[in-house]
């Protein structure tokens, strides 16, 4: 079958504070490159955009590494609250769905709430839709998390967070790594699609809302498609993801609009991440924090940002 659009894509698993140890960079860059090459091939035997964004998510979900789906962070109550959200850019419809709990892959119901005329749910309505789409119950609970979140109330929440990961590593390869994922795709059709799916901050105040499931995380059109991480407050003040997508609209390059929003924010002191591809194929990354867990394929060869450490705020192939 010939390929009229070569398909591209880049994931993030979070970004914040640096990896610990080689071995944690090495585990972390296994995980990626792997769900990498499976969503790519994937495109290449023709799955859509919306669909190979959701089979990312899903694997990304999975992996109890990330701070989604399970392996979430636990909230100040010691619930594990998620928030997903999924956008069809060649449609622009966004849906998604917040705080929702006792579901293995969140990213699922926000597709299941593409077709539906209430395109966006939180914690009651969410579980609602659980309950008819006849969902079976999940707990995403690690051991890790529960044990995180142990520590913290014997500090009386009184600790320094770990920047944009949710909360401060622990010193060991088995935590690097964790953070909000996102998954952005160009498929054969030259169709865009984008998911982010979060188990939020960490320790917050209940009902807090992520940035995950708003445009500001995650926004997509026909032009371009952007996923963000990091300190959701900071990328929902500078709209980053929506920011970056109607600069590439207005007639930007998307490593011209990363620079520009990237600049920006950096200005304005926030912490966050943020990857991307337009609608001609360009792929685009920046962070403000000190790294940014992504890898992409750009049609040729996979790469990732795991040590991109130069100095500069955006990156692009």
């Amino acid at each position: 079958m010939s390929i009229a659009v070569q398909p591209k894509i880049i994931i993030h698993g979070g970004a914040g504070s640096s990896l610990k140890s080689k071995g944690g960079v090495e585990s972390v860059r296994q995980s990626l490159h792997k769900i990498v090459e499976e969503i790519y091939r994937l495109l290449l035997e023709g799955m859509s955009a919306p669909c190979a964004v959701v089979r990312g998510c899903q694997l990304l979900e999975d992996n109890p590494r990330f701070n989604a789906g399970t392996g979430s962070v636990l909230q100040s109550d010691g619930q594990i609250r998620m928030s997903a959200a999924l956008m069809d850019g060649f449609n622009q419809r966004f849906s998604g769905v917040i705080n929702v709990s006792r579901v293995k892959n969140p990213i699922e119901l926000a597709l299941a709430l593409q077709s539906s005329p209430d395109r966006v749910l939180s914690d009651n309505g969410a579980a609602n839709l659980l309950r008819e789409l006849q969902v079976p119950d999940h707990d995403p609970l690690t051991e890790l998390r529960l044990l995180e979140w142990i520590q913290e109330r014997r500090g009386d929440f009184n600790k320094e967070m770990a920047g944009v990961v949710a909360e401060r590593e622990l010193v060991t390869e088995s935590s690097a790594g964790r953070g909000t994922i996102g998954v952005v795709v160009l498929d054969q059709q030259g169709q865009l699609a984008v998911g982010t799916s979060t188990g939020g901050k960490g320790f917050e105040r209940i009902g807090r809302v992520s940035d995950s499931a708003m445009p500001a995380g995650n926004y997509g059109t026909s032009h371009a498609a952007v996923s963000c991480t990091g300190i959701g407050e900071d990328i929902i003040d500078e709209c980053l993801a929506a920011r970056i997508v109607v600069r590439v609209t207005d007639g930007l390059t998307l490593p011209a609009a990363f620079d520009r929003s990237f600049t920006e924010a950096q200005q304005n002191q926030r912490d966050l991440g943020a990857i991307g591809i337009d609608q001609s194929g360009a792929i685009a990354w920046g962070k403000t924090s000190e790294v940014l867990l992504a890898a992409y394929h750009n049609g040729t060869e996979i790469g990732d940002t795991l040590e991109w450490d130069d100095g500069s705020l955006t990156g692009c192939v």
